[in-house]
């Protein structure tokens, strides 16, 4: 059962998910072609967790 009183649960990881795969929705219906794993890479910010971590 739902809890009463418009209570919302939020799940951060999932939220941050469907964000990038979004991010790759765009990026692939704006590309002409396929994305190239560098693109990918690009849109999901790969670069920047590796440098952070």
């Amino acid at each position: 059962m739902a809890p009463v009183g418009g209570t919302a649960v939020q799940d951060h990881v999932a939220l941050a998910e469907i964000e990038l795969c979004g991010e790759l929705i765009i990026a692939a219906s704006a590309a002409e072609d396929r994305l190239s794993l560098e693109s990918i890479d690009e849109v999901l910010r790969v670069a920047e967790e590796r440098n952070q971590g």
